[in-house]
């Protein structure tokens, strides 16, 4: 199969990332001719050994972390379950956890049948967002309880890029003798992060949303932290992740994490330049478009805009017309006809919660293709207007 990407305009990186040139070519030989099983004794698969704990060095590295504390995985989401479920097994006792009603589904869905469908019942505690998708600390504070095994609270949100202050919460939680959980899958590789100072105890990340594989993940475990492992199996990653490691990927994610380091001023001044041009001319150009989440408190290459009166699926369709790739919600949502849970949760009236896109930059974005864009965005809105009752009614 050949994809073209030349002819591609890609905005839709919060969903998943091109594969960097770098990282491929540090993977190409454990594709070939380096295929040892690391845990071998042999000089051979010594070598695959020693690649990957090099991967896991430059991971620690890049999140201010030790480089035992980080556990390879299959993805962000296995990493989300891992880290929750341990909390609930190390303290059997504890019955509550707190998250947010704007998770990702991966932490959504997995408190929600820990709600319902286990044989011990547990509460969970759904914190509100306000308008422009912030979090309200006093009534965080409010919900911490004795009975609380962990909080789970994302780093960034993964539809609008509003961060949340996730190192106060933790502090507060760690006040309160209660376990800390980050899924930071959307953070990682933009903002900077050193958990060395912070009372994170347990972070997920996700290597294809920052140029790694699909299919390779990383669970920070903070030194100290109790922990009973989620895939029981061999003695793998220390005996917290059962299974032959995934090598050729965790190596791609190692390299991955080296380039982020060094990228990271540019997310932060050119792609957030890009980002903020796109969102403005977007916001002038096309009449009843809104900016969903904070102006301000947002990751550098993520902004999430409502058109009123007009279908996101509508929307998407005529921007594929011209191969530009973006998203109307959460990559693992976009099956559903319903409005995002998360646009829900911050109150976005029904008319624009349907007919918002996110755009979503990397490093690869040029000015040529905003420009492309702000180009082909406003007619496409004006002709789904004419068809919409809703608009006409207007």
């Amino acid at each position: 199969m050949k994809c073209n990407e030349k002819e591609v305009v890609y905005m839709d990186n919060n969903a998943t990332t091109k594969v960097a040139p770098e990282v491929v070519d540090a993977m190409m030989p454990f594709l070939t001719e380096c295929y040892g099983n690391p845990s071998s004794m042999h000089n051979f698969g010594g070598q695959v050994g020693r690649a990957v704990e090099e991967a896991r060095s430059q991971v620690a590295d890049l999140l201010g972390a030790e480089a035992k504390e980080i556990t390879f995985t299959s993805c962000g989401t296995e990493s989300d379950s891992t880290a929750i479920l341990s909390a609930l097994q190390a303290f059997p006792e504890k019955r509550h956890i707190i998250t947010t009603r704007v998770e990702h589904p991966a932490i959504k869905n997995l408190c929600e049948n820990l709600g319902r469908f286990t044989g011990h019942k547990y509460r969970v505690t759904r914190l509100q967002v306000e308008a422009d998708g912030t979090l309200d600390l006093l009534k965080y504070e409010e919900a911490l309880s004795d009975e609380t095994a962990i909080v789970s609270v994302m780093w960034a949100n993964n539809e609008t890029g509003v961060v949340f202050p996730v190192e106060e919460m933790a502090k507060m939680a760690k006040d309160r003798g209660v376990l800390f959980h980050t899924d930071a899958v959307q953070a990682v590789g933009k903002i900077p992060i050193d958990l060395s100072t912070l009372e994170i105890d347990f972070l997920s990340l996700s290597g294809h949303k920052l140029h790694a594989p699909k299919g390779v993940g990383v669970l920070y475990v903070k030194r100290g932290t109790p922990f009973v492992p989620f895939l029981a199996g061999g003695h793998q990653e220390e005996g917290r992740r059962g299974g032959t490691e995934n090598v050729a990927s965790i190596v791609g994610l190692g390299k991955a994490c080296e380039l982020a380091g060094v990228m990271m001023e540019e997310e932060n001044t050119r792609v957030r330049a890009l980002r903020d041009r796109l969102e403005e001319g977007l916001l002038a150009s096309v009449p009843k478009s809104m900016l969903n989440g904070h102006k301000t408190d947002r990751l550098p290459n993520t902004t999430n805009i409502s058109f009123e009166f007009v279908e996101g699926e509508a929307i998407l369709l005529h921007m594929d017309i011209y191969k530009i790739c973006a998203s109307s919600g959460s990559a693992c949502t976009s099956g559903s006809l319903e409005p995002s849970h998360v646009l829900r949760a911050m109150g976005v009236p029904f008319t624009a919660a349907h007919g918002s896109i996110r755009f979503s930059l990397s490093i690869y974005n040029t000015e040529a293709e905003v420009d492309f864009v702000l180009e082909k965005m406003p007619p496409i809105i004006a002709e789904l207007r004419e068809l919409s009752p809703f608009w006409k009614a207007e």
